[in-house]
């Protein structure tokens, strides 16, 4: 059953998908149709604009966000870099159509133009382009359609929009979810279609009439440059939060996100934003490291490993300090106490398939590899920490390797596609799945104890934030966090929720 706030925040989500495309449309169709006129005078151009163009379109949505996270003024996380996605991926429909819909006006009509002493600007705006329109607005439609698409993932960096429910439901495999983002978006995408297929026909039935297109280029104009100041100043200048709370992309840090960010509201005077899913470890880091976020929890083996790049430390002690120095000294990031719970990497089976095989370890399950398919995140395949090196300490060569969104794992392992995956040891699915932890009986994988990192600006600018944090550290047992997981995940609860009442258990609140 949908709730009162389901429903606001369904709106709330599709007024933001809606001004992501509708800035990014505005901003294509600006740069687009006039790259498009430009080759049809400049033939020599066209090769290569319209190779770029082609480019971007390859380009996976992820990596232009990833790029676009360092990049000074449009990147960052948020809506700059979405808009700017989206601007991209626009613009070779627009470029095309425009080029291929004036060069397409038959050269008679184009010459009885000259021939009634029309200048070029004359022949463009009274002849081409109205007997182009309908091909142009043609190209207008696809890029609207692919903006509508692709904005869903702006979630993925903070940018908000209903790729949040389809994010959220993939870490908690909750179908619910997936459709409330799928289906306002599915349907904001048909709705687009259909009116600008109808100006289209209208168009092409009945072009626009010479003379008359330098007046509606004025009204046209007009209306678009208040829409975009109208987008503009609802999108950017509401009240602004002080500070920025990321997290990454599945249910455990979307709860510790809410817990750090809960954890500061109540006892400071700081306003905080949320930009809670943000993606794998590298978007994160790369953020707090830039300022976009003020922090977020990490895990202290991740660190080691991924970020830093080193081999792995037994000694839990050792690698806390070891990270805390050279984030410190490289990337003026504070490395804060830590909150208590280990979170490491866990090898994860069926029960049923546990039993029948007799597997309780690794070392068991590794002669059974050649006849099990295995499930495994992007991120975790390429870890110094991470696949390679533990299926060579452990001899596993599994039949197929099949790489996936963290988030569809365990949906696999439940429907039977993979046979073992490697996810998170307090992922409250486990019991729920009916799934066992495969024990790493040679002590493979490096502690991974979860810590807040913050960055030290941020904590210069407001000092009342460190001890505010600091009252968290040591406070969370692995028992919390699997039950705070389990409620989200297995009881559907809403995240601030069950995050203010582990806080009031603990007379935080």
């Amino acid at each position: 059953m949908i709730s009162n706030d389901d429903i606001s925040e369904i709106i709330l989500r599709s007024g933001e998908h809606l001004v992501l495309v509708a800035i990014a449309m505005v901003v294509a169709i600006a740069i687009g149709i006039p790259l498009g006129v430009i080759i049809t005078r400049y033939p020599r151009l066209a090769q290569p604009i319209l190779g770029v163009a082609n480019a971007l379109q390859t380009i996976p949505s992820l990596a232009i966000f990833g790029f676009l996270i360092s990049v000074p003024f449009l990147g960052g996380i948020g809506k700059n870099p979405a808009i700017v996605a989206l601007t991209l991926y626009a613009l070779l429909p627009l470029i095309r159509n425009t080029y291929i819909g004036i060069t397409s006006v038959d050269p008679a009509v184009r010459e009885a133009g000259k021939g009634m002493g029309m200048t070029d600007w004359q022949l463009l705006t009274q002849v081409e382009i109205p007997l182009a329109s309908g091909v142009i607005l043609a190209g207008i439609r696809v890029a609207t359609a692919i903006s509508v698409g692709v904005a869903t993932i702006a979630a993925a960096i903070g940018g908000g929009g209903l790729g949040v429910f389809i994010f959220r439901g993939l870490a908690t495999i909750d179908n619910r979810l997936i459709l409330t983002g799928a289906i306002p978006a599915a349907a904001i995408a048909l709705g687009a279609d259909l009116t600008l297929g109808w100006v289209e026909n209208r168009l092409r039935q009945q072009p626009v009439r010479l003379g008359k297109l330098d007046r509606k280029f004025t009204i046209g104009g007009g209306i678009l440059a208040l829409l975009v100041v109208g987008l503009i100043t609802f999108n950017y200048f509401q009240a602004v939060p002080t500070i920025t709370i990321g997290s990454k992309n599945f249910t455990e840090q979307i709860i510790l996100g809410e817990l750090l960010a809960q954890q500061i509201e109540t006892n400071t005077k700081i306003k905080v934003e949320r930009q809670l899913n943000l993606g794998g470890t590298f978007i994160c880091h790369e953020a707090v490291k830039a300022g976009k976020i003020a922090g977020y929890v990490e895990y202290t083996g991740t660190s080691l490993t991924a970020i830093l790049k080193q081999e792995p430390i037994k000694n839990p002690q050792v690698v806390f300090d070891k990270i805390k120095e050279v984030y410190d000294r490289q990337f003026r990031l504070e490395v804060m106490s830590p909150l208590g719970f280990e979170n490491t990497f866990a090898f994860i089976v069926r029960n049923a398939d546990a039993k029948r095989l007799e597997m309780k370890t690794l070392s068991e399950a590794a002669k059974y590899t050649p006849q099990l398919r295995g499930g495994f995140g992007y991120e975790f395949l390429e870890r110094k920490d991470g696949y390679p090196a533990v299926a060579k300490t452990y001899g596993l060569k599994f039949a197929k390797v099949q790489q996936m969104e963290f988030g569809l794992m365990y949906q696999a392992l439940k429907d039977k596609k993979v046979d073992l995956i490697a996810a998170n040891s307090t992922d409250g699915l486990i019991p729920v799945l009916d799934l066992v932890i495969l024990e790493d009986d040679k002590k493979y994988f490096p502690p991974y104890q979860a810590v807040p990192v913050f960055n030290q600006a941020t904590l210069t600018k407001y000092p009342e934030l460190r001890p505010v944090i600091d009252r968290l550290a040591g406070l969370i047992s692995t028992k919390d966090i699997q039950d705070m997981n389990y409620q989200v995940d297995n009881k559907s609860l809403p995240v601030d929720r069950v995050v203010r009442a582990w806080l009031k258990s603990k007379n935080l609140a």
